[in-house]
């Protein structure tokens, strides 16, 4: 039996006991319970310090188990799995059974997804159910993308975690509501709207409100303990140091535009020019000015193209209610 065989089936058997398993995705680390056991569920809500109206995505080991947590399949969501499962893709059904009521906020909906990393794939066919899984950090800060991450953060609250090194895509899945005839995105993710849109053959909305709730969209989320100021990219340099000289410890994720160019702020992290690198990076760049001590980020958005759209959803969510200096 190899090292991580065996990890594998300690993570398995802590489920199976109602403990809680941090675990990789190619998005995020998720903190992980048995989604079939209320008790479980809801430890991770008091870990996590959520708010129990916020609701949990259902993560299986494959599509062909689908049927089993939900109540129907439409033809829409069963295409949109065969293109992007496993992957950063949660599609938004009617809760079956098997589903209690903890892990979807009391709504009669469920978010469910297929991870695309082998650890995960591996602890769901060992575990032989599903598993709740949402971010393995504190309600409304930055997700983790590293074990190290939800250690520093989580510590002993978690009964076990599986390190699968750094995640690949580094924001989380996109949530699609596939419940009414046209699927609507609820949250911009890892999946991106052209690729569903190309797979559809129809443009699809990014409602900034919907009826059904679903995580990642608190007013504040995805947030470091600096705070977070949008500005136009333009302007980037100037507020940085403008706000440096007022007397704040100022970070600046600086544009790729930008690069190379002398900032007088407390720490520069040089934004990557691709996408999938700058979103595999985000919320390591956010972390690392936190712990270089800085109390506050100037951000800008990136077009909201490809995955640029997940980058500017997470970045207005960190930032909050207040976007000025």
């Amino acid at each position: 039996m190899t090292a991580r065989t065996s990890d594998i089936e300690k993570a398995a058997g802590v489920l199976r006991a109602g403990g809680l398993v941090a675990l990789p995705t190619e998005t995020v680390y998720g903190l992980g319970a048995n989604a079939e056991d209320p008790s479980a569920v809801s430890r991770i809500f008091q870990v996590k310090g959520r708010p129990p109206s916020h609701p949990l995505i259902v993560h299986i080991s494959g599509a062909e188990q689908l049927d089993d947590w939900v109540q129907e399949v439409p033809a829409t969501a069963r295409l949109l799995a065969e293109h992007f499962w496993p992957g950063p893709l949660a599609l938004v059904l009617r809760r079956g059974r098997r589903v209690p009521l903890e892990a979807t906020g009391g709504l009669e909906t469920v978010a469910v997804r297929v991870p695309d990393h082998p650890l995960a794939l591996a602890l769901l066919s060992a575990f032989g159910g599903g598993v709740t899984a949402p971010s393995a950090n504190r309600f409304g800060s930055v997700s983790p993308t590293t074990a190290d991450d939800v250690r520093a953060e989580l510590g002993d609250a978690i009964d076990f975690v599986l390190d699968g090194g750094s995640c690949e895509v580094g924001v989380e899945s996109t949530i699609v509501d596939a419940t009414g005839e046209i699927p609507t995105i609820l949250r911009p993710g890892g999946v991106t709207r052209e690729d569903l849109e190309a797979v559809l053959g129809c443009p699809l909305a990014v409602p900034a409100t919907s009826h059904i709730r679903v995580p990642g969209q608190h007013p504040s989320h995805y947030a470091p303990r600096a705070r977070v100021v949008l500005v136009e990219p333009e302007k980037a340099v100037a507020e940085a140091e403008l706000a440096q000289e007022l007397g704040h410890q100022v970070g600046v994720l600086l544009p790729a535009a930008f690069a190379g160019a002398e900032v007088k702020a407390h720490a520069v992290v040089a934004v990557p020019g691709s996408m999938a690198a700058y979103a595999r990076g985000l919320y390591g760049f956010l972390r690392e000015l936190d712990q270089r001590g800085c109390d506050l980020i100037i951000a800008s958005l990136p077009s909201e193209e490809g995955l640029g759209l997940a980058i500017a959803n997470r970045l207005r969510r960190a930032a909050g209610p207040r976007t000025t200096v």
